[in-house]
Parts: C-alpha cells; structure tokens; sequence
C-alpha cells in the first residue's frame, strides 16, 4: 500500500544570503536559482524556487513518474613550560598594572554573565589559537572562490547515479548472472537481506513503544556486550569464527584492496593465516556487518582509534558500492526493458534523497584521514589509480603544514594524538563514489557520503524561525557514524543533539528526485527504523549512552560495550596524596546541580576560608558551574582568581604567577581549559573536585600537578572530591568499579590514600 504520512503544503519565497560567523570571520553561504527538476542542487546553496500554492509531493504525487533531467599558541606552550621561571621575575610594576583588581585578572572576556554562556556554545578554533586552528582554512579565502563555500558542479553527469550505467570493468558487471549463479550467498548478504525487508504497522509500533528485550554476552575481545532489540527474540549471537571476505558479503573491489590497506595493523602471525582483520576489527565489523547499531566506548587515540576508523570506512564504502551497484544495474535493466511492460516496484531502489552516509568526525585532520582511507580502498591491485575530482583542493584545505607546529611543545601523548594536523572544526565536504572515480565537494544533493563536524552541521541546518536553512540531505541517511564523541562534550554537545533531531525528517523539496524509485521505507517516513548508528567514543558518559539509547530505532537492534574498569585512575598518582570523596544528597540529576552548589558553599568552602589553606585550586568540569561559582566568589568578595578555555592569553599567564606566589587564595579552573591547554598550574597544595572529572585520566593528572617545593610539604596537602549516586559511572572509572560499588552503598565519607602507583 502506498503511504504518505506528515506531507506539508510549502509556499517557497526567494532566500536573502545569510553570514554566518564563526570565531570572528564571516562565510557567506553560495546562493542558487533551482529549476523543479534540477539535478544540481547542492545543500551548501539552499536555492528556493519561486512561490507555489502545492507542496512538491502533491503535485509530483498527481503524475507519480518523474524522472530527473540528466544535469597564537606558540606563544602560550613557551609559557606552559618555560614561562613561570621568567615570569617570577616581572617587576613589581608591571604586576600591579597588569593585576591590580583581583577579581578581573583571569580575563575581561567574563565580565558579562549572558555573555558568558553564550561563549560556552563557542567551539574549540577559538580555544586552540587562531594561528593554528585557521592555518589550513581556506574554504572562505578570496583566491578560492570569493567568500562562497566551493562545490563541484563540473562533474554532475559523470556521477549521477540517474543516467549512469554499470561499466563492464567494474567489478559489478553482470552481477545479475553471478547473483543466480549464486543465489544462496546472495540471499544471505546483510545488505540485501536488511534494506528489502518489509516492517509492518505493529512492528514500527513496537519499536516506537521501546519494549526492548536484552541479553548479555562476552566477546573474546570486545569483553561484555549488551544485545537490545524490541523485534527479535534474545539468542545467541558469536562472531564470525573466520573472517573470511567472500562471507563476508564485500564488494568484489574491496575483496583486493581491504588486505593491503589493513596490512599495516596485522601482525606477522595474522599474516601468515591470512586473516584481514585484526581481532578487535573482526568482532567490530561483524556486529557492523550484520546493520546492527553499535556503541564503542573504548576506542582511545593513542591505541584502536585507526583500527576502528579503518573498519567503519570499509563498512560504509561497501554500503555505498553495492547501493550504487543496483541503482545502475536497474537503470540498465529500465533502458532495456520493453515499454509495454509497467513494474515499477521491482526498481524501488533510492531514497528521497541521494546522501546514504553521515560520517561526523571533529576536526579537519579526522575529515582528511577518512577520505585518504576512503582512496586507498577503491584503488584497484592494479597500479592505475583511481580517478579523485578536486583531490588537491582537498589537500589543501584540509592538510596541515608540519612546519606550523613550534618544536619545543611538550604535552601529554594522547593530546598530542587528538590535536594532529588541521584541527579546524567548521568544515562540511560531500563525496560522491561512482564505479573507478571518487568526487569530493559533491554538492550534498548529488553525495553519496557526507563528512561534517557538529559546528559545519549546524550551520546549515540552522534554527527554527531562520529563512535560510536545509536540512533535507539528511532525509534518507542510511549509516550514521559519529566518531570521537567525547570530543563533542568538550566542544558543543548541543550541536550532536541538533543533529539527532533532524536526521531522517520526510524533505521539504523534491530535489529530482523520481518517486517510482524510491524504496517504500522512505515513502512512509520509516528511515529511521532502518538507519544504523555507529557511535564511537573514548569513555562512557550519560549524555553519550541518551543519545544511543533514545535516538536510535534500528529494527535489527542495538549493540553496547559495557566493559567496567576494574583498576581506576587514581592508581596512576604518583604523589602521596590523602583524597577524600564527600558524599552530596539529591532527589534527581536535574536537582543534582543546585544541591552540589550548596552543599560546596555551605560545607566545603568554610573551611578552605582560612588562609593557612591557601594555593587551592578548584577544578570544574561545568563552564555553567564555573560561572555560578565566579559570582559568588566575587559577590563574597574572597581573594580569588580564574581561568577558562575563553580566558586570553596575558589572563592566564597573570592567574598562574598570582596563584604561584600567594597572592591569590583560590584559583577556578575549568576541565576544557585543561582539555584544551594542559598547562602545568604550579604552587598547589589543596585541590577540590567540584565535580568528577570526565575523562578519568585528568584526575590523576590534576593532582600529580602536586609538586613540593619546600621538604615536609607533603604533609599538608589535601584533595577533596565531590560525588553524588549521579556520578556512578565517573566515579568507577577513578576508584575502579568495586570501591565504587562501596562508596555508592555507603553514605558516608571515604579517604582513600595514595602512595606512589599503588592505593
């Protein structure tokens, strides 16, 4: 039965260029005039057409066939390091011009409180410097095209899927007769067996309703896993004891070219049984494989994180690839097809739109490692190389010059791993994969892939109530990756759930499309039930674990990693340090804010009032909480200073010599400055969670910050660390999962006492 379902009139009006700005600089978005059947439209234009009185579908709905027409941080790590020695020795002057209000030293920029959580959705090119953050930025550089965004509208025949077919060199050609000769092998491959599957109304119902049955199962490598599906009955569910690729269901192109590009993370032993995953890849693309949603918390920069990257490319090349293989299969099987004959059902092979993968990654160096994998798998074994469109455009805007990064920067490895190359974070670029050549820039309309960090997203997506937004594209996404999500906590998270709230919606515009070929799933606004979601992540978090438990319906259910630390972070302090972790009541994690505030103020503050207790630094993960507990600092007017990721530079550098010296008693510090900077705040003696850390690791960090400058000074520091039931996950990740159990039983106090590596 044909279903429409939501179906909008829209009266269309002509769009005035809209600047958005980000971090100072204006981009203007490129402006285009859409015919109704145009095949070059491009989510970066958002063109509108003149004024209609129909929705596009009621009137596409009337004639039902339509075919589309064939159309400065150098400075701040000297200071990091080098800096406090040379700092010491400042004449008196200079201080007192420079800090002589206490209470403003950490930064003009805080003086307003409505400005300062509007700078809280700011994203990480401000917080990074502007020199390294806009060095390979040059998508809105006046030699590139004037302020307009770049999209390729050279190439829009040779990678429309419309009027394409398949090439006999390509590896599907005939795939008609290899799939009879095979019929078995083709009625199991996931992809097949999951976009032809027909849900029903008490189905779609069930899963809307999320009466989910779970089971748990441990994996050789992937440890404990959480199976939840609302269709499918609990059963047994292993990985593939041998990874063998032809069953594996891959496209016959990556069948040769996965081994060599994988090549590099295999062992000698693996080698030699010709195993082309490694074992975490091989239980990672096995619960891919199957269009199962998967969430991984474990994947880490400085370990798996290019192993995991490396397994979710090849699952989404190989979804595109065979997606596109019996789009032009059926464009071949129409052109010959004789015209008496009318079943149009047979090729309901597209959805609504072309975009069948959103792969959302942080920063520009994630985009540029995503696409050269991307290239490297559709290289043939031959040494003919693929055809790139725009490859050294691409090159250019998203690599980084080593020469740029000052040579005597000493951070820790993983913010080094994190923070390589180009960490621009505004970019969204289109790929369009057809057959032996690749388009990058494709206009979103004509993509196949589409790449973007959060902040690119929601430019173009926009707001309600804004005239110049699109978020069609994303209409008929198929895959969802989102790697790295832990960085989008320290960025906008936000940002993720904008995104989330626009995925999958039914299209305001037609965009070409030809409604006989679009699959019924979408033609019922049911994508959303068929979308699979990769979600990948350095730890568990409960914003995180919301998104994979509320935004995802995938029928064939979900899978999570659920692995809890045995061993927390607190084992790697190296300074003999007594922690004490005060228990905070509260009825509920909304109300929990306000009750950790008051129970701060009321009993922890007073007896960090005296001035024996001096040189404590308060760490907030909260830049919300950050801001409430400047005010009151101030309104209190205690002998304080602070510093957050907006602070400028001679505000910090201020901060850290007052903090040193004495002269101030308190000093706030929020986590994304530490994320992002990972200075060394010297002259702590008394340190204060308000709240745990989010990533464990930085709570050893922080307190090995603890440095004794005089002998016997050990003896009077002091760590205190604030907890709720709220922060369960947090605090086993520190304290390791059975004290954790421990303290969440109990509701009294707990001092715990490190000494060298060991509790």
């Amino acid at each position: 039965m044909f279903m429409w379902r939501n179906c909008q009139i829209i009266k269309k009006s002509k769009c005035q260029p809209c600047l958005f700005r980000v971090s100072g600089r204006e981009e203007t978005t490129e402006i285009c005039e859409l015919s109704e059947n145009s095949d070059h439209s491009s989510a970066e234009s958002d063109g509108e057409s003149e004024p209609e009185q129909v929705s596009v579908y009621h009137k596409l709905l009337a004639t039902f066939k339509t075919v589309p027409d064939a159309s400065n941080e150098e400075d701040d790590e000297s200071e990091s390091e080098e800096g406090d020695e040379s700092d010491e020795e400042k004449t008196g002057s200079e201080e007192s011009q420079e800090g002589e209000d206490g209470d403003h030293t950490a930064g003009e920029e805080d003086e307003n409180d409505v400005q300062d959580q509007e700078e809280a959705k700011d994203t990480a090119k401000q917080m990074l410097g502007q020199e390294q953050a806009d060095g390979a930025d040059t998508s809105s550089d006046p030699k590139h095209g004037a302020s307009e965004e770049f999209t390729d509208v050279k190439h829009e025949s040779e990678f429309s899927l419309e009027t394409n077919f398949m090439d006999e060199e390509s590896g599907d050609y005939n795939a008609d007769e290899r799939e009879s000769s095979s019929s078995v092998m083709v009625s199991e491959d996931p992809f097949k067996q999951h976009m032809s599957k027909e849900l029903e109304e008490k189905e779609i119902g069930n899963i809307s309703a999320r009466a989910k049955s779970t089971f748990q199962l441990k994996w050789p490598t992937l440890g404990q896993l959480v199976f939840s599906s609302s269709l499918q009955q609990p059963r047994t569910f292993k990985p593939d004891k041998e990874a063998d690729l032809k069953w594996l269901h891959l496209h016959k192109t990556l069948e040769s070219t996965w081994p060599k590009v994988n090549s590099q993370f295999l062992s000698t032993l693996t080698k030699q049984n010709k195993h082309p995953f490694t074992l975490l890849q091989k239980e990672l693309f096995c619960i891919m494989n199957r269009y199962k949603d998967l969430f991984y918390p474990e994947r880490t920069a400085l370990g798996n994180g290019e192993e995991v990257r490396h397994a979710y490319c090849l699952h989404a090349v190989n979804h595109v690839l065979k997606a596109n293989a019996q789009v032009l299969s059926n464009n071949a099987k129409r052109r010959d097809q004789k015209p008496a004959v009318d079943d149009d059902d047979d090729f309901r092979d597209q959805g609504l739109t072309r975009p069948k993968v959103l792969i959302v990654v942080p920063f520009r160096e994630s985009a540029l490692r995503v696409v050269q994998i991307f290239i490297s798998l559709l290289e043939s074994g031959s040494k003919k190389q693929i055809d790139v469109s725009n490859k050294k455009r691409f090159k250019g805007e998203f690599g980084s010059d080593p020469d740029e990064k000052p040579p005597n920067l000493k951070r820790p490895e993983d913010y080094e791993a994190v923070f390589a190359g180009n960490i621009d974070d505004h970019f969204r670029i289109g790929v369009a994969i057809l057959q032996k050549s690749m388009r990058l820039y494709a206009p979103f309309y004509s993509s196949d892939i589409i790449i973007a960090s959060p902040l690119g997203l929601r430019t173009i997506i926009g707001a309600e109530g804004e005239k110049k937004r699109d978020f069609d594209f994303l209409s008929s996404i198929e895959i969802l990756i989102i790697d790295q999500a832990d960085v989008y906590l320290m960025q906008n998270w936000e940002h993720i759930l904008h995104l989330m709230n626009h995925l999958n919606l039914l299209p305001l515009e037609s965009h070409g499309v030809d409604f006989s070929r679009v699959r019924m799933l979408n033609l019922n606004n049911w994508s959303k039930y068929y979308r699979q979601t990769l979600l990948f992540s350095a730890l568990q978090d409960p914003q995180i674990n919301s998104i994979f438990n509320k935004n995802c319906f995938n029928y064939r259910g979900q899978v999570a990693v659920r692995n809890v630390p045995s061993i927390g972070s607190i084992s790697r302090v190296v300074v003999q340090l007594p922690h004490v972790f005060r228990r905070l009541e509260a009825e509920s994690s909304i109300s929990v804010i306000d009750a950790r505030f008051q129970f701060f103020i009321d009993k922890v503050l007073p007896e960090y009032r005296d001035a024996i207790m001096s040189h404590t630094l308060i760490y907030i993960p909260s830049y919300f909480d950050y801001v409430r507990l400047r005010n009151y600092f101030k309104k209190e007017e205690l002998n304080f200073t602070h510093i957050c990721e907006y602070t400028k530079k001679s505000g910090i550098s201020r901060a850290r010599q007052f903090f040193l010296k004495g002269e101030k008693q308190f000093l706030i510090c929020t986590e994304r400055f530490h994320f992002y900077k990972r200075y060394l705040i010297r002259g702590i003696r008394n340190l204060i969670f308000y709240e745990l850390p989010t990533y464990p690791h930085f709570y050893s960090e922080v307190c090995n910050m603890l440095t004794a400058t005089a002998s016997g000074e050990e003896a009077t520091w002091t760590c205190t660390v604030l907890y709720s039931k709220y922060d369960a996950q947090k605090l086993a990740a520190v304290v390791g999962v059975d004290r954790a159990a421990q303290m969440l039983q109990s509701k009294k106090n707990v001092h715990l006492f490190v000494t060298g590596e060991n509790e």
